[in-house]
C-alpha cells in the first residue's frame, strides 16, 4: 500500500497455486507503476475467506473490495488503480 494515495491492494491467494503466482506478478507490476505495494493474504489458514473465496482464487480486492478473480487483466487494473488513486 501507498502511505500517501491510501489505496490498498490485496491479492488472495492459496500455495501451490499457479494462478495466484501469475495474478502476484501482474498486480505487483501495476501497482508498481502507481507506487502501491500490494498484499498477499493466503486463504490456506482463513476458514471465512476460504469459504467464500476458495473457488475463484487468486482474488483481487482494492480497498477490500472484489474487483477481479482467476486472471488479472492488466489494462483492468490500470483502470482500476487510476480511479482508486484519482479519487484519494
Amino acid at each position: 500500500m501507498s502511505e500517501s494515495s491510501g489505496v490498498v491492494v490485496d491479492v488472495l491467494t492459496r500455495p501451490e497455486c499457479h494462478l495466484c503466482t501469475e495474478a502476484l506478478r501482474v498486480t505487483a507490476e501495476v501497482c508498481a507503476e502507481f507506487g502501491l505495494t500490494p498484499q498477499e493474504t493466503t486463504i490456506e489458514h482463513d476458514d471465512a475467506l476460504r469459504a467464500q473465496f476458495s473457488e475463484e482464487i487468486p482474488v483481487l480486492r482494492i480497498n477490500g473490495k472484489v474487483r477481479d478473480f482467476w486472471k488479472i487483466d492488466p489494462v483492468r487494473l490500470r483502470r482500476l488503480l487510476a480511479e482508486a488513486t484519482a479519487s484519494r
